[in-house]
């Protein structure tokens, strides 16, 4: 037999669907319980009547007792209306589920009777099933009717809602990306501003701290450091002797420490200093016959200016230092042969500008002077070397005591190697920075300090200053002749007899009264001693400006008697 549940069961119908369980599981309608049949027993009439199951039993129909009739049970009569049950009405499981209906059981539309005990062959008639609850209705005048197609428990797709939220979108995303834009221009904006304002703080710094700007140049630099007080100067004299063609050329190194400037000071051998005895003579003598220490005192009574210290360089010793140095760039004024060279062979030095020189070709263009040339000339591509090996020499002293110590010269106890490559290596920065400058100490036909230009150098560059009396000093008096005669020697041993210092005698345009000129007033009691031991009246004592770095400067007349002439 089949399962009364089993819903693949072509000939039973299947349950319906009375509602859903809390899990959402369907709940199935039980169907009635059937009245109890007899078992089925084919023998069922030769034996007696058996309420227990027999399989060979025959059917036999139940006498029903006198009363309602009652339906036989029949399990495929589910879905129509049988006369044993209660009137069932159709399914709605929306309606029950949906409207939240309680089921109630239907009374019985009348009484069944009992079937009498007792009878022989017949089993009691079963009891009907209950019919199952009939779900209670709303009421007839109640309006509210609901139905499921009147509630959307899904969210449908709305292409038109799409299209207007990717319109929002895409509308926002552009505006965010035009502000975004804007942002980044407005800070490369900004940024480039604060670039290019450090690039103008930076250079004009720069321009101040080197000087370039207007106003803030040497001259400015110069006329601060005069306002705020002296200046400090590093001053050592270099004398250039030439082994192989003879003669020397000196130079004045300066290191201006408070303008951070570094010039070269060219000195003409004609020169006229003081010798030791304080006799006239000249630059180029007093190195040759005075030596070092000599001509370095005559400069400093001269020119009134500290000098630390003398560096005798000979022509070997400037070309081993050039080597060292790997060779000078020179701006060469002309070409210069060389002197062991084939005739028509090519010069030693070229002319032109950045003329890279070996040490050979250094000395011979420091040293060289043609025919007929003034001295002038040659003190001037001397001065070109030095600047070259000043550029190439390091701007550290201890390197710059290194190349001194290769030349392996014998020091001048004034300079020791150790202060000399010190001064150097001060020498050297300047002249790296551009802040170096060569200047000519420009002297008359006699020897004497030009008027005007001389001083300047002397009084700006040197640092300069005419006192009467220096410490452990005397009095320093210059001569010049205008009597028409030399009456210098004579006037020079007349001040030197009487304790003054002679540094230089001259000509000049002959004059009739002699004059003894003092530039400050607190020489004007020396000048007044000086007419006295010359023999000349107290009238010829006048202020004025005195001839070089003199305390006082005699100017010879017409009316001066010379000692000793007839």
């Amino acid at each position: 037999m089949n399962d009364q549940q089993n819903p693949y069961d072509p000939y039973y119908p299947q349950p319906q669907i009375i509602g859903y369980d809390a899990y959402g599981q369907p709940v199935y309608q039980q169907p009635a319980q059937a009245p109890q049949q007899p078992a089925y027993d084919p023998y069922a009439g030769q034996q007696q009547p058996s309420y227990g199951y027999d399989p060979y039993a025959q059917p036999q129909a139940p006498q029903q007792p006198q009363g309602p009739q009652q339906p036989s049970y029949d399990p495929y009569a589910g879905r129509q209306q049988g006369q044993g049950y209660a009137q069932q009405p159709a399914y709605d499981p929306y309606e029950t589920y949906g409207g939240g209906q309680q089921w109630q059981a239907a009374e019985p539309s009348a009484p069944v009777a009992a079937a009498p005990a007792g009878v022989p062959g017949q089993r009691p008639a079963p009891e009907p099933p209950v019919a199952p609850a009939t779900p209670r209705r709303p009421d007839a005048g109640d309006d509210r009717d609901y139905r499921t197609e009147q509630f959307s428990f899904i969210e449908e797709p709305d292409e038109d809602s799409e299209d207007v939220i990717d319109w929002l979108k895409f509308t926002e995303s552009r505006s965010e990306r035009r502000e975004e834009a804007r942002r980044r221009g407005r800070n490369r904006v900004i940024a480039l501003v604060v670039v290019l304002a450090l690039a103008v703080i930076g250079g004009v710094g720069y321009l101040w701290s080197a000087g370039l700007l207007p106003g803030t140049g040497d001259s400015a630099q110069k006329g601060q450091a005069a306002a705020t007080g002296p200046q400090q100067r590093d001053t050592i004299v270099l004398h250039l002797h030439d082994l192989q063609g003879g003669g020397t050329s000196t130079a004045l190194l300066v290191d201006n420490s408070t303008t951070k400037q570094g010039t070269t000071v060219l000195l003409p051998n004609a020169l006229a200093v003081a010798d030791s005895e304080g006799s006239a003579t000249t630059l180029g003598k007093s190195v040759e016959e005075d030596g070092s220490s000599g001509t370095r005192e005559a400069l400093d009574t001269l020119l009134g200016a500290k000098i630390a210290g003398t560096w005798r360089l000979d022509t070997p010793y400037l070309e081993n230092l050039v080597e060292y140095l790997g060779g000078v760039e020179v701006d060469t004024d002309t070409a210069v042969p060389d002197p062991k060279g084939k005739k028509g062979a090519d010069p030693l030095v070229a002319k032109g500008e950045q003329q890279t020189l070996t040490g050979r070709a250094a000395v011979a263009y420091a040293t060289y002077r043609a025919s007929g040339e003034a001295e002038v000339k040659q003190l001037q591509r001397f001065g070109q070397v030095v600047n070259g090996v000043l550029r190439k020499m390091p701007s550290d002293a201890a390197n710059a005591t290194s190349a001194v110590e290769f030349l392996q010269q014998i020091a001048d106890p004034s300079l020791p190697e150790k202060d000399l490559g010190a001064s150097l290596a001060k020498l050297a920065e300047h002249a790296k920075t551009g802040a170096y400058k060569t200047a000519l100490l420009p002297v008359g036909e006699d020897g004497t300090l030009a008027e005007g230009t001389g001083d300047s150098v002397v009084k700006d560059i040197l640092g300069g200053k005419v006192t009467a009396l220096e410490a452990g000093g005397v009095p320093r008096v210059s001569v010049k002749d205008g009597t028409g005669e030399d009456a210098v020697e004579a006037a020079k041993v007349v001040l030197i007899n009487g304790g003054y210092a002679f540094v230089g005698g001259s000509k000049t345009e002959s004059q009739a009264k002699s004059e003894v000129v003092y530039g400050d007033d607190a020489q004007k009691a020396t000048a007044a001693e000086v007419a006295e031991t010359l023999g000349l009246p107290a009238g010829s004592v006048t202020k004025g400006k005195p001839a070089g770095n003199a305390a006082v400067t005699v100017v010879l007349g017409r009316d001066y008697e010379i000692p000793g002439a007839s």
